[in-house]
């Protein structure tokens, strides 16, 4: 049988996908990608791998009336596979009993998640979709990736453009730019990824462009491989959660020397007056000069100064990386970033100003198409009950307790029964140990997966879902101007179903339907939203081809209407016909709504605050080097993990641990040592990589190791692949945002001693037949076939 070749796209690249005879057998980047990733390559030997859920699955305890896995047995215990009728029912049964029992708001589907780039598949939507008819759920706001920011920016700019999308373009950057400062890097393993597919990966041609135009091109941060690939960049290494710090005595240096904008300030700005008092030491007795910045970030004084001039002399643009606000008062370096850039004057000219996240995504500096693009309607949510998505865990073990967040007093519902479709929470969440002791207190939880991950095997009911390849869909981004027609490659896997097939089944006993499916099946919903889509592209002059030519051709290259934009350039054109949305209209530099929140934390302007942890403080001297977790180069978080593109990346069979030399050197570790990672939240495993790329005293340990306790269920059991979030804090920045801080995390690191553990991170779990559940204990375990 001749194979067919596909495109189709994932959230890091499009891809020519070819199957033969039903199984998948190439998966090659799409020709017109100038810059691809290798990571869908890990689709093969996946998608139809061992590590599948072939059926629907219950863990045995469960089954024998353990609704609330006291006993530390979610992650442990073996799982029954049962027809779908019976997982359905099951599913039914227990949302009608917590919704009777408990009412909708004891119902949590956070659902965090990227799972599939389709626009009609999309996991979050649909389990939102499907809640939302039967009444709602408490739900989760904000991102595990740049959750501060949109907190604080809204109250600083009036929005979070510059964040996500509306970034100032390229284009304005190569042309105008004369110096470019990274605060956090430009790395180009980020620069794979964009949320609703990836088409064409640009973001390192247009640095190499704008530096070949003259653009000098600065790394500041303690790894010098943040710098761009193939870019030629100077590194500026400091200590990490220093950047405030750098960035106050920035502003310092052109306050003192006369180079800060007045003009600009004045008619664009409210509160520098308060915001210069604190920066020239009058409020609190400490001037934040290059001097003092110098004994925290670890960056000479004249480094500081030179710069501080250079960037008053120039073109400057200002790269926020999303890293920096993941950490203890992660609001303040993107606040001070932002006063720092209303210094310069620069904001709203091309090639000036400031932006956050370019490099973190590929779509960041690219520019908008002009026009929404269509996602499934999700409705209603009758429930009011909410919380920040990285309090998870603190809602589970403190149901009634309260909290700050955004200026509001808040109670944390009590959570009977978790939903669960898309995304990975033993991946995103901090502090696995205390997840794990969370996640035993709701009376049950459902997982849509098409893997046996760490959430699956912490479930009680798995069902088994379908992956891109075994499903019709479609793929558009707003800064991608590339639709694909994702038609199905191969034949579900096993029993696997799609997501809106589960909730319409789901809904057939629910009795909702009429109000979940509108009398649509998924292909005629597909037919839909690209409708939608092409006539919103109608209006903003962007000419779609009819669906059925779509759908045959496989892809549509729509021709841009926006080619060039920057950020906040209306505003600065005309402030009073482009205000803000903040209480002044203005930039505020200083926020007298953060400040009426009496937040120790985070007052009313920029401000240093020490970490909790990090070098400078008294806990290193227990744990004395600072692990930073970035997103990894070889998947999309944890997505693929069990792929050969990051396998291939692994230090006998684990997580590759970067050090300096020096510290390795100390500890009698040497290239491809197992280590022990270890801090008083947990410990870990991992593969040591010996780097001068590191600043001494930090290591570097990527998120995406698919957790694997050697005490699967139970917390504070050593985690053998690698997984950096049984180390990380699950705490928030601050009231104000009650975001991630993962990248506030002091360790130690020694040799590991003894027998090896091996990975078992990839082994399936052991399953049994329903048949053998009247006779648990002498049921034999088995594993399905690959």
């Amino acid at each position: 049988m001749e194979s067919e070749t596909l495109l189709t796209t994932m959230h890091w690249g499009t891809y020519e996908v070819s199957a033969r005879n039903g199984r998948l057998v190439s998966v090659e980047p799409w020709s017109g990608d100038p810059d691809p990733s290798p990571i869908g390559r890990s689709m093969l030997g996946t998608v139809q791998g061992d590590l599948g859920v072939s059926r629907p699955a219950v863990r045995r305890g469960w089954l024998e009336g353990d609704r609330s896995g006291v006993n530390g047995r979610r992650g442990g215990e073996p799982f029954v596979e049962v027809s779908w009728e019976t997982a359905l029912d099951m599913v039914a049964a227990e949302l009608n009993r917590v919704r009777a029992g408990h009412g909708n708001s004891a119902i949590y589907a956070g659902s965090y998640g990227w799972a599939s780039a389709g626009r009609f598949h999309h996991a979050q939507s649909q389990v939102h979709r499907f809640l939302n008819t039967i009444g709602g759920y408490t739900s989760s706001v904000l991102s595990y990736s740049y959750g501060a920011a949109e907190i604080i920016l809204p109250h600083v700019l009036g929005s979070t453009d510059g964040l996500t999308g509306n970034h100032s373009t390229w284009d304005g950057i190569e042309a105008h730019s004369e110096l470019i400062v990274a605060f956090g890097g430009l790395p180009w393993r980020n620069a794979q990824i964009q949320g609703g597919g990836a088409a064409r990966h640009e973001a390192m041609a247009a640095l190499q462009k704008a530096v070949g135009n003259g653009a000098r091109l600065i790394n500041i941060s303690p790894v010098r491989d943040d710098a761009p690939r193939e870019v030629k960049t100077e590194w500026l290494p400091l200590r990490p959660n220093s950047d405030t710090a750098l960035m106050l005595a920035l502003c310092y240096v052109l306050i003192s020397e006369g180079f800060h904008d007045e003009a600009f300030l004045a008619r664009y700005c409210t509160g520098f007056e308060a915001v210069r008092a604190y920066i020239m030491g009058e409020t609190d007795g400490q001037p934040k000069t290059p001097a003092w910045a110098a004994g925290l970030a670890g960056i000479a004084e004249d480094e500081i100064v030179a710069l501080a001039g250079a960037m008053a002399t120039k073109r400057t643009m200002l790269m926020v990386s999303w890293s920096l606000q993941r950490a203890d008062h992660g609001e303040q370096p993107y606040w001070a970033a932002i006063t720092l850039a209303a210094l310069l004057g620069q904001i709203g000219l091309p090639g000036g100003g400031l932006g956050f996240g370019y490099s973190s995504t590929n779509g960041a500096g690219r520019p908008e198409m002009g026009f929404r693009w269509s996602s499934l309607p999700q409705g209603r949510n009758p429930v009011k009950d909410f919380i920040p998505v990285a309090r998870m865990a603190d809602m589970l073990l403190n149901p009634g307790s309260s909290f700050d967040f955004n200026g509001a007093a808040m109670i944390y519902p009590d959570i009977r029964l978790v939903y669960w479709a898309g995304g990975n929470p033993f991946h995103h969440h901090q502090d696995l140990n205390r997840l794990v002791e969370a996640w035993q207190r709701p009376e049950t939880i459902i997982v849509h997966e098409p893997f046996w991950t760490a959430t699956a095997r912490h479930a009680d009911i798995v069902l088994p879902i379908t992956t891109p390849l075994e499903r019709n869909d479609l793929a558009f981004s707003n800064r991608e101007n590339l639709v694909v027609a994702m038609k199905q490659a191969i034949d579900p896997v096993g029993e696997a179903r799609d997501d809106f097939g589960i909730f319409a089944d789901l809904s057939a006993r629910l009795g909702t339907s009429g109000a979940f499916t509108e009398g649509r099946d998924a292909d005629e919903w597909i037919r839909l939203l690209y409708e939608q889509a092409r006539d919103n592209a109608d209006t903003a002059g962007v000419e779609m081809p009819s669906f059925d030519r779509f759908w045959q051709d496989g892809h549509a290259d729509l021709v841009r209407q926006v080619m060039s934009q920057t950020l906040l350039g209306a505003f600065r054109a005309d402030p009073e016909h482009h205000r803000l949305a903040t209480p002044s209209g203005r930039i505020e530099l200083f926020s007298a709504t953060i400040e009426s929140f009496g937040y120790d934390d985070c007052p009313g302007h920029a401000v240093w605050r020490e970490p909790r942890e990090w070098l400078g403080s008294d806990l290193a001297s227990r744990f004395p080097l600072h692990l930073l977790s970035p997103q990894p180069a070889d998947k999309l978080h944890s997505q693929y993990d069990h792929g050969s593109v990051s396998r291939a990346g692994k230090v006998s069979g684990r997580a590759p641990l970067w050090i300096n030399p020096q510290d390795a050197a100390a500890r009698g570790i040497a290239d491809g040592t197992i280590v022990r990672v270890f801090n008083d939240r947990g410990a870990c495993l991992a593969g040591a990589v010996l780097t001068d790329g590191l600043v001494p005293g930090v290591i570097q340990l990527p998120t995406g190791a698919w957790f694997d306790p050697t005490e699967p269920g139970y917390p504070n059991s050593l985690e053998k692949h690698g997984n950096p979030n049984v180390l990380t804090p699950d705490r928030g920045t601050s009231r104000l945002a009650q975001s991630p801080t993962c990248n506030s995390t002091l360790v130690e690191v020694s040799r590991f001693e003894g027998a090896i553990p091996p990975v078992t991170a990839f082994d399936p779990p052991a399953t049994l037949c329903l048949a053998d559940v009247p006779g648990m204990p002498g049921a034999q375990p088995h594993h399905k076939e690959a």
